[in-house]
């Protein structure tokens, strides 16, 4: 019996789509591109004429004209004592304010982790030196390291039986206070963040902890802190940028309101200098310079503490 074979038309498949795809991707492009634009005009544009203008003799009443000198500006500023002298109180401050800081925010976030009564209360008023203006807090600190009315001279004097201090004219008292305010103003805003971290921890951690027989400050020790350690390497980190761009504590703190740190530039920061330098000495191009200065430096001592940071949150973990 002979089958007829008939040309059957060839099938033609329809064209699959891509799911990988989402449909209206476009459209994602147009949502997020304010952002770039807004961050090439105010962010990287200012960023990379900055660089081109610490290459130039720019004068702020003569802006338009710029000479070419090179790297003559950061030659004039290595060479120069008031930037040395900068950078010193820069760093000491950056300890001074940083490490008590840190230490107190997490002690604190560790009490507000239990459970207490009105700890919504405490969470909240944590964040009240943060919300407070910078000038009126500093303006109070002021007057609390008055030297003659200043309440910080009278505790001294009438209940420790010690000698008043000069919170303004000496060095390392001057710092201290510069600290305090500093120290003041973003402890709590630290604590909340290491409260946050804190209550993602599992429980079941701590409840095996305690039945091997782990005393709280061996929980603390061996649990919390190792689940910490992405937060407080964050935190150091941005601790490290803010005290290295300090500004507007010291700026305040100056009774004369002068960018010198101080009659004897004892307290004179980094961002100081380089307000002094762009604004009252008519150098844009040397102020540029230390500008750039100070962002490798800050990136170098990021290095540093990415780099002791996880070595010493190895050694506990």
């Amino acid at each position: 019996m002979a089958v007829s074979s008939a040309v059957r038309p060839a099938r033609t498949t329809p064209p699959v789509k891509n799911k990988l795809r989402p449909p209206g991707r476009r459209t994602g492009y147009a949502y997020v591109a304010p952002f770039f634009l807004v961050f090439l005009s105010f962010s990287l544009y200012p960023w990379l004429d900055t660089m081109w203008v610490s290459l130039h003799d720019v004068r702020l009443s003569t802006y338009d004209e710029q000479t070419w000198i090179g790297l003559d500006n950061y030659r004039d500023l290595l060479t120069n004592k008031f930037f040395w002298n900068a950078f010193a109180n820069t760093l000491t401050i950056g300890v001074i304010s940083t490490v008590p800081q840190l230490c107190m925010a997490l002690g604190i976030a560790h009490l507000l982790n239990y459970r207490i009564r009105g700890r919504t209360f405490f969470r909240v008023a944590m964040l009240m030196p943060y919300a407070t203006s910078l000038a009126a807090a500093t303006v109070i600190f002021t007057e609390l390291f008055d030297n003659d009315l200043g309440i910080i001279n009278w505790f001294l004097q009438h209940v420790l039986q010690l000698p008043a201090v000069d919170w303004q004219g000496s060095k390392w008292p001057a710092q201290i206070a510069v600290s305090t305010i500093v120290t003041w103003r973003w402890t709590g805003f630290n604590a909340l963040i290491y409260l946050a971290s804190m209550q993602s921890i599992d429980d079941q951690l701590y409840e095996a902890a305690a039945m091997d027989g782990a005393s709280k400050w061996k929980q603390f020790l061996y649990v919390t802190l190792p689940g910490l350690r992405p937060t407080i390497l964050f935190t150091i980190v941005v601790s490290t940028i803010g005290a290295a761009q300090l500004f507007g504590e010291p700026l305040l703190y100056d009774p004369t309101g002068q960018p010198n740190g101080g009659g004897q530039n004892q307290y004179q920061t980094l961002g100081l200098l380089m307000y002094q330098q762009g604004w009252t000495n008519d150098r844009l191009g040397l102020a540029s310079a230390t500008a750039w200065t100070m962002f490798v430096i800050i990136m170098l001592a990021v290095l540093v503490n990415l780099l002791i940071t996880r070595r010493r949150t190895g050694a506990i973990t």
